[in-house]
């Protein structure tokens, strides 16, 4: 076991702290490191190493800019495995998964190599005789982001290579369940070229993040997590007058239609449902039979349940690795017995499961003629339970997907292309997915959903991060020509 350190001003920095948490090895419950709990002093120590380098960073050309993303995006290829090892100790994914994840998170660096294309700013020229204006987009300072344990590696890099990019700082605040892969990751910009305390790593709690959240060196916050505590990051960060891309929770919808074809969809529900053990934002948590299609739908489902293994990431023979921790155990399985409770049918019990060691396992699990009112329904629940929902009508079905407050994702399976080009114009949903179950787009366009599951005006990545970690300045100039000089105009000038 090791006592992990913060990352402040380009090198590890051994602080003392009166609080740790541990972090386990999800496959096994033991615990694998130590985690110091940052204190406000320690928030401070970091944001200033951040205010101290972005100046610099931000006058840098971007040219040099690019080949620091360059050299990173090529450290983090040639440690990959490593960083996939990491996530499978500490997270429980598969390792299949895991590297998946870190090539997600490739993109975006990919993405950001192509920052000097996306800085362009707008020309006008001749607005007024001898009177042009342009536009220059300009980094916002130091980036503050705060993420989640369901991908320690893919999520933090939706944020920071944009970031960097563009010229800012970055201050991190990763999950303490799996913060190991932040660390490699700051190893590896300092590898790259990227100058001491232009990204730094802060461990903690809320007492850290609110110390983010309220310090007056932070000029913009990104954070993907639960909708409860997105709306105390967006709420308390705009009253310091930060800017704020706060990702909330989700219950992700697929509505299965009876033209559509019933393998691929049941294929697709098992796939987004227990992948990752079904802790992914982006996780199909309900599927919608539509029609008189739900007993069909749901044995091919139950079927392919049947032939997953559960086990140690590290195992190739896994399908499907433990959840991250005991507590979040606890809580999964306290909304499976809540739904029995509650009157849903337990079609596939995860329960029974015989764990394959002391780690934090639960089997996957299948409800049947789940309604909303019962918790499994309107809570996110995070883990491998997948609900099915029966309606009659497609209407029904899409004013299902519709009622909830979340708006993450939602996806339709069917062979009419009118009934999904209804669905993509009329669900409110900020991604969707047509025969597509878990509609994660590529780094070029921009993750985000709608309602509760966004606060803020604009997504990660894409040309929204771009927007988000930059601000405009317009200029408007006028190179006088001697001939022409007007004297005294005291009147509002106009383009007359």
């Amino acid at each position: 076991m090791t006592t992990l350190a913060h990352w402040i001003g380009g090198a590890p920095a051994d602080v003392a702290s009166e609080r740790h948490t541990e972090v386990t090895e999800s496959a096994t419950g033991a615990v694998v490191a130590r985690v110091p709990m940052a204190t406000p002093e320690v928030v401070d120590r970091a944001v200033a190493a951040a205010r101290g380098a972005a100046e610099e960073w931000g006058q840098a050309s971007i040219a040099a800019r690019t080949k620091v993303m360059f050299a990173f995006r090529e450290l983090v290829h040639a440690s990959r495995e490593e960083l996939a090892a990491l996530i499978v100790r500490e997270h429980g994914k598969v390792f299949d998964d895991a590297m998946g994840e870190v090539q997600r998170g490739l993109e975006v660096a990919e993405f950001a190599c192509g920052i000097g294309e996306l800085l362009k700013g707008g020309m006008s020229a001749q607005i007024s005789r001898g009177v042009d204006s342009y536009s220059l987009p300009q980094p916002v300072g130091v980036a503050a982001g705060i993420t989640p344990f369901n991908f320690p590696v893919m999520v933090p890099m939706w944020m920071f290579p944009v970031a960097l990019a563009c010229g800012n700082a970055f201050v991190l605040k990763p999950s303490e369940q799996d913060p190991s892969a932040s660390l490699k990751l700051a190893e590896l910009l300092a590898e790259a070229g990227l100058p001491d305390g232009a990204f730094n790593v802060v461990h903690g709690d809320r007492e850290a993040v609110d110390a983010l959240l309220t310090h007056e060196g932070i000029d913009s916050v990104s954070f993907v997590g639960s909708t409860p505590i997105a709306r105390h990051i967006y709420e308390t960060a705009t009253a310091h007058g930060k800017r704020v891309q706060a990702l909330g929770g989700a219950k992700n919808h697929a509505v299965v239609l009876p033209d559509a074809d019933l393998d691929v969809a049941a294929d697709a529900l098992v796939s987004a449902g227990y992948g990752s053990a079904g802790q992914r934002c982006m996780a199909v948590s309900v599927a919608v039979a539509v029609g008189d299609i739900a007993d069909a739908l749901v044995a091919k489902v139950r079927e392919r349940m049947a032939a997953l293994t559960v086990g140690d990431g590290a195992d190739a023979g896994s399908d499907m690795g433990p959840l991250v921790s005991a507590r979040h155990l606890d809580k999964v399985r306290g909304l499976v017995d809540a739904g029995v409770g509650q009157g849903a049918e337990l079609v596939v019990d995860g329960r029974t499961l015989d764990p394959p060691g002391d780690g934090h396992f639960l089997g996957p699990c299948l409800f049947d003629r789940v309604e909303p009112g019962m918790s499994i329904y309107d809570e996110e629940v995070f883990g491998p339970v997948l609900c099915v929902v029966r309606r009659a009508t497609y209407p029904e079905a899409l004013a299902l997907v519709n009622a909830d407050p979340r708006g993450n994702g939602a996806a339709v399976f069917t062979n009419d292309g009118g009934a999904a080009r209804l669905f993509e114009q009329r669900v409110t949903a900020g991604m969707v997915g047509i025969n597509v179950p878990i509609p994660v787009p590529m780094a070029y366009h921009s993750f985000g959903g709608w309602k509760a599951s966004l606060f803020g005006d604009l997504h990660v990545h894409g040309r929204h991060g771009v927007r988000f970690y930059t601000r405009d300045k317009v200029v408007t100039r006028r190179w006088i020509d001697p001939a022409e000089r007007r004297g005294v105009d005291l009147g509002f000038p106009t383009s007359d």
